[in-house]
């Protein structure tokens, strides 16, 4: 195995949060001796940053671009937050390390202190997300989603500015990394809000059969349990042929029993109206990825068995909303 050229050249988007992510990377391979230079690159989501996602017609929106200079050799590894990465990767790469997962759970935002229970009737909430969308209006049919994009910061300044809004949806993952967590209203629970799969964790990619980087890559970040849990997730996801434009949520979670440890995943789909949803928990024993990732594709063939199929037919067909993630 070839040693690495030095510096590793590190492929990330350009926005704060992205930014703030790659350098956490970067922080855990210096400490293993490893020198490293940030590659910024704009992708597809990026670029046409005022045109719904749903509408820009890739699965591999906040993706692409970097996927082509991994395969190009213009860099040699990526970072992603994991929600953004396509459940089928191109064959020419793949993820090395699924690392530092923060709170999976969206965030209820609004210019002061606010909870879910607080929204008036007929309130304005603002997302990027059907998945969020669809879950809102299943829980309150009376409120008004409206369309947001744009970056982190970009989305609170537009709440800001707005006051006919009542709040916004964020990943929590998000505003905590950016130092924002004192503009969370409520961290919705799973029971209001479920996550998409894989929300909250990193995840870093390399070249195919690049052995001396994705070992490295491996060794400083890889954290198993998370790797674990969401593989489920993403397995969950992938059956049902969904990206991240789909009202698709997921969750899975690992806890210590007697004989091991249990991974419990909860997954939903949603119809965009919030008119319809189908949801099911399946419960297995944790023996590695691929164990917990059989656990996802059964609970998605369940889910298709009792309706979730018309309903991911009909979001294919409709003239989507004006809102996706991430």
């Amino acid at each position: 195995m070839n040693p690495p050229a030095v510096p590793l050249r590190i492929g990330t988007r350009s926005s704060a949060l992205a930014l703030w992510q790659t350098e956490r990377i970067r922080e855990q391979l210096r400490l293993r001796g490893w020198e490293t230079h940030r590659v910024e690159l704009k992708t597809t989501g990026d670029l046409a940053p005022d045109v719904p996602l749903s509408r820009l017609g890739s699965r591999a929106i906040f993706t692409k671009q970097i996927d082509d200079a991994l395969i190009q050799g213009r860099i040699d590894l990526a970072v992603h937050s994991l929600k953004d990465l396509p459940t089928q990767l191109p064959e020419q790469i793949e993820i090395a390390a699924i690392a530092f997962r923060e709170d999976p759970r969206d965030a209820l935002v609004g210019r002061g202190p606010i909870r879910f229970g607080d929204l008036e009737e007929g309130g304005l909430v603002a997302t990027s997300s059907l998945r969020r969308r669809a879950q809102l209006l299943h829980l309150r049919p009376d409120i008004k989603v409206i369309e947001l994009r744009g970056n982190v910061d970009t989305r609170l300044a537009k709440l800001d500015s707005h006051p006919e809004w009542s709040a916004i949806v964020l990943a929590s993952a998000g505003l905590v990394r950016l130092g924002l967590e004192h503009r969370i209203g409520e961290r919705l629970p799973h029971a209001l809000m479920l996550p998409a799969p894989g929300q909250g964790a990193l995840a870093v990619t390399v070249r195919s059969g690049d052995l001396a980087v994705g070992s490295i890559v491996r060794e400083a970040l890889h954290e198993p349990e998370t790797a674990t849990a969401v593989a489920a997730e993403r397995a969950f996801l992938r059956q049902l042929e969904g990206g991240c434009q789909v009202p698709v949520a997921a969750y899975a979670e690992m806890t210590p029993d007697e004989g091991g440890t249990v991974l419990r995943l909860h997954g939903r789909v949603i119809a965009l109206d919030g008119d319809k949803m189908v949801e099911g928990r399946e419960v297995g024993r944790v023996t590695d990825e691929k164990s917990t990732a059989l656990l996802g594709t059964r609970l998605a063939d369940r889910l298709l068995a009792e309706g979730a199929g018309e309903i991911l037919a009909d979001v294919r067909t409709a003239s989507a909303p004006g809102v996706t993630e991430p």
